[in-house]
């Protein structure tokens, strides 16, 4: 016949389209055919498969003999390309998710993109996309084109550290102060949003646009962050490990930062980094932390920590030394055992690194997504150093759901002995050389005081410890209206789950955040980059948008190292 070019499942469609049509409606030959031939979004109960059409369709393509009575149709040639323009086919899409999303071969010819491409072009049109996002991330940072920006303010809490950061932004250098010198330096957390963990949850970011959500998009908008904010300590977390060796990597390189990665142990191809200025810091060890260990059935989950000592450069003192911590807790509400158990994995990795000859600890920074909210138990552990979990149910203690499902009581002891760790969140041999020593000194003084040790420390098996006095850079609600605070947004949620914890240090300053859990020596809260509100966020269409590309806001905090 001499539609016989067409492929056969269109010659079969086409007379059931017709049946289906029972004689109802007039096809007029003055009507565009978009008016006649538009299918809903959504597959009809006569056509169950999605219809490719070949290469050759448009070329020479005649309106087949099926039409029957209109003779006109038949004696006429019609070109596909002449009027792809003015009508649409609104053929079933077998990526469609729901019926309110539009097809995407409309979504193609809407944004100016011929909808006949050649296979070649159908293969290639995801990258033809992303090239297409790049530019206009490009275009639009050249231009200033931004639209819908969040406003973030500089939180100062010490005079002198507006002074300090006017003049560095004058280009000072600390070490020509002489002997008065402090050493000032700035510390980010950041979830940058893995790729791949994107797109396995797409449903999570079903507000946003589609172009925004590629890598070619996001990446210049997350490297321009981050030039913006300059910190001198990047703690980045979801760092997918195909982009960090190919991009992420030389581009913090080149902007004078040296890099240290940690990639989860399982399948998923992201993790934890931690890059540092070397105008600002020296390496003096790189401390991986690996929470998955085959021979404990709870540790079955695959997420890391990273631990680093870092030496500051123009400081008076040789042997001063800083740890920063980066970590990724586990994700699900309801296995509040396995997030404390490797929150205790990473406290005994600090307290090995940290550790000094005198006993004592050097200056501590701990940043991360934690996936717990305020003032859950796993948050108040972290601030108030102890915890008692007897009694806890599991989906209880990240509070991250409003009606936990976990509702599992915490076992005691949480995890196994042979993982090596004890209640105080240290590594068991260190731990038993310090009782060792101690029990050495009661020995002579009172022999049987040790047992009454150990037996004290039967009944205080429920309860966890650890030895760092720690504060949180923000204070998780605005003071004026209550209202909380806001580090990640997308469909589902908005809620505080990143934080910056640190060692503050005792000089006087009663008012300042984190002054009641002081110690001689630490660090000093001199400012910090305000959060938002989910209402702000809204207004900006949530996270990620035009400007923000992760669904996390960047944490920004400065401090002043105190010496003791």
């Amino acid at each position: 016949g001499r539609h016989s070019m067409l492929p056969r499942h269109m010659q079969r469609l086409g007379r059931d389209w017709i049946t289906h049509w029972n004689g109802s409606q007039v096809l007029a030959l003055n009507s565009p055919v978009s008016s006649c031939m538009r299918w809903a979004g959504h597959y009809p109960p006569w056509a169950s498969f999605p219809l490719p059409i070949s290469a050759d369709f448009s070329a020479n393509w005649r309106i087949p003999p099926f039409f029957g009575p209109w003779r006109q149709f038949q004696n006429s040639t019609w070109h596909l390309d002449n009027y792809t323009q003015s009508c649409y086919f609104h053929l079933p899409n077998p990526s469609m998710k729901s019926e309110g999303e539009e097809p995407l071969t409309k979504k193609r010819r809407l944004s100016g993109q011929d909808d006949t491409s050649t296979p070649e072009q159908q293969t290639n049109l995801s990258n033809q996309k992303e090239v297409s996002c790049l530019s206009v991330a490009q275009n639009e940072e050249k231009h200033g084109s931004k639209k819908g920006t969040i406003k973030r303010h500089w939180e100062y809490f010490c005079q002198q550290s507006k002074t300090m950061k006017v003049a560095k932004n004058k280009g000072s250098d600390q070490s020509s102060t002489g002997s008065e010198a402090t050493f000032d330096f700035t510390v980010m957390s950041y979830n940058i949003l893995s790729q791949n963990l994107l797109e396995d949850n797409s449903h999570l970011y079903k507000h946003c646009r589609q172009r925004l959500l590629f890598w070619t998009y996001r990446f210049p908008n997350i490297l321009r962050e981050i030039k913006e904010l300059d910190a001198d300590v990047l703690c980045l977390q979801e760092v997918q490990e195909d982009h960090y060796r190919t991009e992420i990597k030389s581009s913090l390189e080149s902007l004078g930062y040296h890099c240290e990665y940690k990639m989860r142990t399982g399948r998923k191809p992201d993790g934890c980094a931690i890059c540092f200025k070397t105008s600002k810091f020296s390496l003096i060890s790189s401390n991986p932390v690996e929470f998955f260990r085959h021979d404990i059935p709870l540790l079955d989950r695959d997420n890391v920590g990273l631990v680093l000592l870092l030496q500051p450069r123009f400081h008076c003192k040789a042997n001063t030394a800083i740890c920063i911590a980066n970590t990724h807790l586990l994700y699900n509400p309801r296995r509040g055992d396995i997030k404390l158990t490797q929150l205790a994995m990473l406290l005994a990795e600090i307290a090995s690194v940290a550790s000094q000859k005198d006993g004592s600890f050097c200056p501590i920074i701990i940043c991360g997504d934690f996936n717990s909210v305020p003032g859950s138990p796993l948050y108040r552990f972290i601030k108030e150093g102890k915890l008692n979990y007897e009694g806890l149910a599991i989906g209880k203690v990240s509070g991250q759901e409003q009606f936990p499902r976990g509702q599992r009581i915490l076992s005691i002891p949480i995890w196994p002995k042979k993982l090596g760790i004890s209640q105080n969140c240290v590594y068991e041999i260190k731990q038993q050389q310090k009782e060792e020593n101690a029990g050495e000194k009661l020995e002579a003084a009172k022999p049987d005081n040790t047992k009454e040790i150990v037996t004290a420390s039967e009944k205080l098996s429920s309860k966890l410890r650890h030895h760092f006095k720690l504060s949180s850079v923000y204070s998780h609600y605005f003071p004026e209206t209550g209202v909380p605070e806001v580090t990640t947004c997308h469909s589902r949620s908005a809620v505080t789950v990143d934080y910056i914890f640190y060692s503050a240090a005792n000089d006087g300053t009663a008012d300042q955040p984190g002054a009641e859990h002081s110690f001689c020596g630490g660090l000093k809260l001199l400012g910090r980059l305000a959060l938002v509100t989910e209402k702000d966020l809204w207004t900006v269409n949530g996270l990620p948008n035009e400007s923000n590309s992760s669904d996390h806001l960047p944490l920004l905090a400065e401090f002043r190292l105190i010496e003791r």
